[in-house]
């Protein structure tokens, strides 16, 4: 049965609606190029090749790939240990023009180089992401960021130029002059991470700054959860009157998938660009369709700094049904569903921070939270520490969140209540769960 299509724009519409077939007849190409291309001259890759016993014209296609070993985050960061620059580099650091780093939110900082071949790469995968926003060249595009090393939002520039639209920078600016920057310069779109939107909707009202001002239709986040999550997004989207859309990426492997305009659908991969591959986190072997899984990735479009079948620590599903959007690309139910290392067993209950999000931010008292997970003789326990809005009752909060968590998880965290400014705010990643 074909699934009605809907008014939506695309980046690339031929790309983007190719047959099934045609899209691994492409990813197959991609991937014998970028073997081709870096065995000899990238020293990362064809050692991994060589003890793999696999010489390049041995991956050509999809089968091929899987019975290559997987890359890990562990291996880049040791690659980079031994040089001024990674072994992951293909080319003399002549070449290299960019160099980013992770934000280092759970280990060391990862340093990432590109040539302008592969930041150009870097804006077509964003262009896929904004454009499935619907994003067009009509549009004013604020990004909020800083001049850092994290690579942030800084490809999402280069995919707005792609598009057309007009880009309006917001670093160097407290919230509140972003704020009426974004009025001044009638700004219809926006990125930035979720947990800032909301920041923003915070300082407007601490400003007495009316948000209608802004003209804003699109918001897109990255960064970390939270655009995936129900109630982050209902809030966002409620407060700035616009709609909100997920986006997933990593400094290491590129932007790698966006939700589309048929919310809630997801997020797609993009095939074009990725091979995307989901496998049991334990034992490394491919699941079931519609299970849960890790998802590992090939990117296909940057030979200057490769990875092959790296492992994310993220948590997926794919969905094979056919999306309204008429997009024949991967989609995984959900987005990503949250990461391997941050599952946490409380009383035989997995959690994952997203889950945590959501019941919290269906409480509209609640301004900002943290959340604890530690163990008090052997058990698990969740410590939830809750800052209101002004006028909300706390106490009528913490009953109405005790009970969400008792229904829905079976659990009874301890909470308790912040003084009014006290827990951090964040621009860029938020980290709102510690484990003890």
């Amino acid at each position: 049965m074909q699934t009605a299509r809907m008014d939506v724009t695309f980046f690339d519409h031929e790309i983007e609606t190719l047959p099934r077939e045609r899209l691994v007849k492409l990813q197959e190409a991609k991937l014998a190029a970028v073997v081709r291309e870096t065995y000899g001259s990238n020293r990362f890759v064809s050692d991994k090749l060589d003890a793999a016993g696999a010489a390049p014209q041995d991956v050509r296609t999809l089968e091929d790939l899987v019975g290559l070993p997987f890359t890990t985050k562990a291996e880049l960061l040791a690659a980079q240990d031994e040089g001024p620059m990674s072994t992951n580099c293909t080319f003399p650091e002549a070449a290299y023009t960019r160099i980013h780093q992770t934000s280092g939110t759970t280990g060391s900082p990862l340093r990432v180089f590109d040539t302008p071949q592969s930041w150009d790469w870097w804006g077509r995968c964003w262009g896929f992401v904004l454009a499935g926003a619907g994003l067009t060249a009509e549009d004013r595009f604020f990004v909020p960021f800083s001049f850092g090393p994290f690579i942030g939002f800084w490809a999402a520039v280069g995919g707005a130029e792609k598009i057309g639209a007009l880009m309006v920078p917001g670093g160097g600016r407290t919230s509140a002059q972003r704020l009426q920057l974004m009025a001044d310069h009638g700004v219809t779109a926006m990125c930035c991470t979720p947990t800032y939107a909301l920041r923003l909707v915070e300082v407007a009202d601490e400003e007495g700054f009316d948000l209608s001002a802004i003209p804003m239709r699109i918001t897109v986040h990255a960064g970390e959860p939270g655009a995936n999550v129900p109630a982050t997004k209902a809030r966002i989207e409620d407060a700035w009157g616009a709609k909100c859309y997920d986006h997933a990426g990593a400094s290491e492997v590129g932007a790698h998938s966006f939700e589309c305009q048929a919310q809630p659908g997801g997020t797609h991969a993009i095939d074009s660009e990725f091979i995307v591959e989901v496998v049991d986190p334990a034992s490394g072997r491919a699941v079931s369709p519609g299970d849960e899984g890790e998802l590992v990735i090939t990117n296909l479009g940057r030979v200057a700094f490769p990875v092959i079948r790296y492992r994310t620590g993220d948590i997926v599903r794919i969905d094979n049904a056919p999306c309204a959007c008429g997009r024949t690309f991967t989609r995984f139910a959900g987005g990503v569903i949250g990461r391997a290392d941050d599952m946490v067993v409380v009383r035989g209950v997995n959690i994952y921070p997203a889950a945590v999000e959501n019941l919290l931010l269906l409480h509209d008292t609640i301004d900002e939270f943290r959340v604890t997970i530690t163990r008090r003789h052997s058990t698990a326990v969740i410590l939830i520490e809750i800052e209101c809005r002004d006028g909300a009752s706390g106490e009528d909060t913490v009953r109405a969140v005790r009970a969400a968590f008792e229904s829905s998880l079976g659990l009874r965290p301890e909470i308790e209540m912040a003084p009014r400014g006290t827990l951090p705010r964040f621009e860029l990643k938020a980290q709102r769960f510690f484990i003890k």
